[in-house]
């Protein structure tokens, strides 16, 4: 069991960040110059090292390299690589949270994370690249360490200010650009600026001179291409030269330290901002990620600053290459580490409080999104603000952090985190969920409507994940809480959780009573969500029992309460898979399978696994019962694969895992041993969205094309280096004669080879070469 503490001893980051998925490498958007003796040590030390680590100062590009190197060896990892970063996480303690999240893992119950991560990556050959470990370098060290020693096809690749310093680590140091490729960047920015710009025999000593005095280090460079806007080139080196006289007493030859550099670049950037765009700097430094412009307006205006004068000032932050855009369709920014960093220094020295009103201000308005979310989550506004939230959490993490951990902030912080319970069910964040409000629930013992709040989502995320006995406890100390702040509708959403779970626990007639008292009372209430979720619940304990007729009764109030037009996808996916359930139950598997269909079509809107791994279930035991064998093999095994990261299959109910179990076998008994497992083990490879969509097509096998989606020859779950591989197997090449052709070791080959044989559930290289010839075939037919 890993209990090893996460937290911090010591910020960096990147130019290169868009609305992509988590764990996956950004895209490059400007042209890389230079380092190519760099990126040869880099695969050079990835060769024989598991933990190689880009270290040097702020600016100097350790990200961008990173990033770089990354995806030119993508095709080496027979699992990929999985970008974690970290550069906006402000609590250690959430840094396996993190990094779940990039391998597009969501929690399970009653387990410790690091466990499941290191059970999860033990047999993956993947690149993990940790982002920035200068703000956490205990907690990366910790997670480094464990790494290499329990997950022995995991290479971690990390970039930090400092070494991790943990053994088998090599450290490779980030230096400046040398003077001609800093030329080369300097010249590409400048055009972007200037268009047209190049360097010239007229010009050239000119821009020597401004990169020599800026010692290559390119975050400086690309800062000063920005003031060719305004002054021409000659007149930007002797200002800049002018600058650095000042600060070495004005000797010509005297040098500063690199980190000295680089803040005099960023000094003098600042000094060419208005007053205006200073004060906007100083107070954009209070976000953690990428953020909006109603953020901005919200957070930032104020003295000094009116909200109508805000998007003018961001404007010229933006074309001064301070504030970064961040998505592709402009709507949000971010700042880079060193930037912001800077700012929040600026916004220190402004005296007044501003730094605190600033956080305040910050806390508030992501309080604001997160009750407008709560308020409106049974109507069409839930799927755009659940996905906001989503690209917010960076923002909810630091806003959560700051609240809580002050005495007047910990009741605002409690609300925040429980409002978020749909959203961390959601997300596959319970866990986190239950670390928020733990938190908050221990620095304020006082009786209180937020408190008894807090407990009882905190013991809905506990039952989400199986943990019942804790459940009831927390519910049960909710009720009191509530009793005892006069909170009447935590005291009747709590008395009903305390029925539910007493009914799952075996005392049916007790817990109904419970849920009956509840229901009454929050329809004196007239509390919709309330309604909403205690019927589906119910519908779910009759489902459980057997009682289908019982079970759709109190699913439709529940739809009925929603309203056909409602747009809500959440509840509604659940509902739809409990009526499956029922189905399922009465011995109707084309209704069974029509249900679940329609729950996955819901749960799909958002991403939402637990619901996905109901369907995907339910749709296998449908396919099974109307003898689609090999549908239903597949099936299991992309059902498996969720229930791996969300926790007991069907929610660990006897009666469903008996089904569970009867299915497997009868379809493993159709198909033969070796079929059935080629199959399941095709449909566990399958990532989510490409699962749903196949499941929603009716699809009997999950192997489309080798060669990409307009084909029809199996492979498609191969990646771009394994099909060179597949090619080659397929002309009668061994292993160490693939190795020899695609400049890769032996080791790599064979582990290639293997993978394949594993996602296509084949188990000779004849089948390999087959497959190869019949994808061949189809492309000269195009």
């Amino acid at each position: 069991m890993h209990t090893g503490t996460l937290r911090k001893r010591g910020g960096g980051g990147m130019a290169l960040g868009y609305s992509r998925r988590t764990g996956e490498l950004p895209v490059e958007v400007t042209g890389f110059v230079g380092r190519t003796a760099e990126l040869a040590q880099v695969r050079e030390l990835l060769v024989r090292a598991r933990l190689v680590t880009l270290v040097g100062p702020g600016g100097v590009g350790k990200s961008r390299l990173a990033m770089r190197a990354a995806f030119t060896l993508k095709g080496e990892y027979a699992d990929g690589v999985v970008l974690a970063e970290l550069s906006s996480l402000h609590d250690p303690e959430l840094l396996p949270q993190a990094l779940a999240s990039a391998l597009g893992m969501a929690e399970q119950s009653g387990r410790i994370l690091l466990d499941v991560l290191m059970e999860h990556l033990q047999d993956r050959r993947l690149l993990l690249v940790l982002d920035t470990c200068e703000h956490h370098l205990d907690a990366c060290a910790f997670l480094a360490d464990l790494l290499l020693r329990e997950a022995p096809g995991v290479t971690v690749f990390a970039t930090s200010r400092q070494p991790l310093d943990v053994p088998g680590e090599h450290t490779l140091p980030v230096q400046p650009l040398g003077y001609d490729d800093a030329t080369t960047l300097f010249e590409q920015r400048a055009a972007a600026v200037v268009p047209g710009f190049r360097v010239t025999a007229a010009n050239r000593h000119h821009v020597l001179a401004l990169c020599r005095r800026l010692d290559g280090i390119p975050l400086a460079i690309e800062l000063a291409t920005v003031r060719l806007r305004a002054i021409p080139l000659d007149q930007l080196t002797a200002r800049l030269e002018h600058r650095f006289r000042v600060l070495t007493g004005g000797r010509r030859s005297a040098a500063l330290p690199r980190h000295q550099t680089l803040r005099t670049a960023i000094d003098w950037s600042h000094d060419l901002c208005s007053a205006e765009e200073r004060l906007l700097w100083a107070r954009l430094s209070v976000f953690a990620g990428p953020f909006d412009l109603t953020a901005v307006e919200e957070v930032c205006s104020g003295e000094g600053l009116p909200r109508d004068e805000i998007l003018e000032h961001l404007i010229g932050l933006v074309d001064k290459s301070v504030v970064l855009r961040d998505s592709a369709d402009g709507s949000r920014y971010r700042l880079l580490d060193t930037i912001r960093e800077y700012g929040a220094d600026h916004c220190g020295t402004l005296g007044g409080d501003e730094q605190e009103r600033c956080r305040q201000r910050h806390r508030d308005h992501y309080l604001a999104r997160v009750q407008h979310f709560y308020q409106t989550v049974l109507t069409s506004e839930q799927v755009p603000l659940y996905w906001q939230l989503y690209r917010d959490l960076a923002d909810l993490r630091s806003a959560l952090d700051y609240s809580l951990a002050r005495p007047d902030g910990v009741r605002p912080g409690l609300e925040m985190a429980a409002r978020l319970w749909p959203f961390w069910v959601t997300a596959g964040l319970s866990k986190e969920g239950r670390y928020w409000l733990g938190r908050g629930i221990d620095a304020d013992p006082s009786p209180c409507r937020e408190r008894a709040l807090a407990m009882l989502w905190r013991s809905l995320l506990a039952l989400v994940q199986g943990d019942l006995e804790p459940a009831l406890e927390g519910f049960e100390e909710a009720r009191q809480v509530a009793v005892e702040a006069g909170s009447d509708l935590e005291l009747a959403l709590a008395t009903g959780y305390v029925g539910g779970v007493r009914w799952l626990l075996g005392d049916p007639e007790s817990g109904q009573q419970l849920m009956d008292d509840a229901l009454a009372r929050q329809h004196r209430l007239n509390d919709r969500l309330g309604l909403v979720v205690f019927h589906y619940q119910k519908g779910y304990m009759h489902a459980v029992l057997r009682d289908s007729v019982s079970a759709v009764e109190e699913c439709e109030r529940a739809l009925v309460l929603l309203g056909d037009e409602s747009g809500e996808c959440i509840i509604k996916g659940q509902i739809l898979v409990v009526e499956a359930m029922a189905a399922w139950a009465r011995g109707e598997p084309v209704e069974c399978v029509s249900l679940a269909r329609s729950g996955l079509r819901s749960s799909r809107e958002v991403s939402e696994m637990f619901g996905a791994a109901n369907s995907l279930e339910l749709l296998a035991w449908g396919a099974a019962e109307l003898g689609s064998s090999s549908r239903a093999a597949w099936l299991l095994g992309a059902a498996g694969a969720l229930w791996r990261k969300v926790g007991s299959p069907m929610v660990g109910a006897a009666v469903y895992l008996d089904d569970h179990t009867r299915v497997e076998c009868a379809v493993r008994s159709a198909l033969g041993d070796g079929e059935f497992a080629a199959l399941f083990a095709q449909g566990a490879e399958l990532p989510l969205d490409r699962a749903v969509e196949l499941a929603l097509a009716d699809a009997d096998t999950p192997t489309p094309a080798l060669t990409g989606p307009a084909d029809s020859t199996p492979g498609d779950v191969l990646t771009r280096r394994e099909r060179q591989v597949a090619a080659l197997v397929s002309q009668g090449l061994t292993n160490r004669e693939i190795s020899e052709r695609l400049v890769i070791s032996k080791r790599t080959a064979d582990a290639h080879v293997e993978h394949i044989l594993a996602k296509l559930g084949f188990s000779s290289r004849a089948q390999i070469a087959a497959l190869a010839g019949r994808a061949d075939g189809a492309r000269g037919t195009t």
